[in-house]
């Protein structure tokens, strides 16, 4: 059993907030859907939802309106290939917005960033002025296109 479950709190929007998650992501499933009991004000209404996006453990707390996501707390998704990039970037992105340098909201306001594997890997690379024309041309994307940074990595 993993020990640390992302917890995403919403206003109302938890259930259709995990049924689009798992619409997107390949091995997700739900797990389960509390509602409010009987008796209660918001009787049937859903509480919370769990549900796993590509075997990883995830919570949708219906809470209130009174916190809203930022960027200081994002999602990252890796991807192999470009097609990978582009169909995170298109789902997650309907009825969001684009961001820069990989990251984007989407419609819940949640923060993600789809950040292809040669990215991180030609930051890190020894040679500075190598990582450095790879962050230049990553600053100029929102989307990243593997093919531009690895140009930029040519020089």
């Amino acid at each position: 059993m993993q020990k640390i479950t992302t917890c995403l709190w919403f206003d109302g929007q938890a259930e259709e907030a995990m049924n689009f998650y798992v619409s997107i992501f390949k091995n997700s499933k739900v797990l389960s859907v509390m509602r409010w009991p009987e008796g209660h004000a918001d009787e049937g209404k859903v509480l919370v939802t769990t549900f796993e996006l590509d075997g990883v453990p995830f919570q949708a707390l219906n809470g209130g309106p009174q916190f809203k996501f930022n960027e200081a707390m994002s999602q990252s998704i890796d991807c192999k290939t470009q097609e990978e990039v582009d169909y995170f970037w298109e789902k997650l992105t309907e009825g969001g917005e684009p961001g820069p340098c990989s990251w984007l909201k989407d419609k819940f306001g949640v923060s993600w960033q789809v950040v292809p594997e040669q990215l991180p890997k030609l930051l890190l690379d020894p040679d500075r002025a190598k990582a450095g024309r790879v962050m230049s041309a990553m600053m100029k994307m929102g989307k990243i296109d593997i093919a531009k940074i690895e140009e930029a990595a040519k020089g």
